[in-house]
């Protein structure tokens, strides 16, 4: 390859930024500072910084930049918050996350229910410097972790059929939930904030298309198999 890792993602970063979906300079420096080639199969990295989906194995994908991008924005993670992440895949998104919160004490706990897959996305976060502060947990996300709640911010990287009640319980009040929601072939990014105990307040963002959030609160495994 000519042109070094750094240089494409920053070319990526840049013009992100100018189609106005990188809207921070938060979530523009973490994109910056997060190597995604290693965050990818070492027979794709040369198409890490492609602005699409790519296959991390286990019939799954690491989403493409812009849709990390528009999550992380409406998710609006804040230095020292303590974040869920449902959907570990290959590392990556929890990584952009970890740059934001964990300058200030903040954590990720990303779940991801594929064993390999999550051992894969371990290897990766320490390669690239975000063990310290990314905790990955081989399980069912959909129902979260209650014995860790409440969380500041709740991010969902899979397709739900609707928002887990289970998982807003777990939000602290203030807190925010995004998550892909609706059917099958495609959702609507929907984002979530609490605002007391027992008052919460939706808002639609951009239509998309993930992998099902399969568990005890999404999907069952059968759609999985189609």
């Amino acid at each position: 390859m000519s042109r070094s890792y750094e240089d494409l993602r920053k070319e990526l970063v840049e013009r992100l930024v100018k189609e106005g979906i990188i809207r921070s300079e938060k979530v523009a420096r973490a994109m910056m500072r997060v190597p995604r080639e290693l965050f990818v199969p070492e027979k794709l990295r040369d198409l890490a910084y492609m602005d699409h989906p790519l296959p991390i194995g286990w019939g799954q994908t690491i989403s493409a930049p812009h849709m990390v991008a528009m999550m992380t924005e409406v998710l609006d993670p804040q230095p020292g918050d303590v974040v869920l992440e449902i959907g570990a895949g290959s590392g990556y998104h929890a990584a952009v996350i970890a740059e934001i919160v964990c300058s200030n004490g903040g954590h990720v706990y990303t779940i991801e229910r594929i064993a390999p897959l999550a051992a894969f996305a371990q290897r990766n976060l320490a390669k690239a410097g975000y063990s310290h502060c990314v905790t990955v947990i081989i399980g069912d996300g959909s129902g979260g972790l209650p014995e860790l709640a409440p969380f500041n911010r709740i991010i969902i990287t899979a397709a739900a059929p609707s928002v887990p009640k289970v998982l807003l319980q777990q939000l602290s009040v203030g807190g925010t939930l995004v998550a892909p929601v609706g059917r099958l072939w495609e959702q609507r990014l929907i984002i979530v904030r609490r605002v007391s105990e027992s008052e919460y307040r939706t808002e639609y963002g951009t239509y998309c298309i993930f992998v099902p959030l399969i568990g005890r609160y999404g999907w069952s495994p059968d759609v999985a198999k189609t």
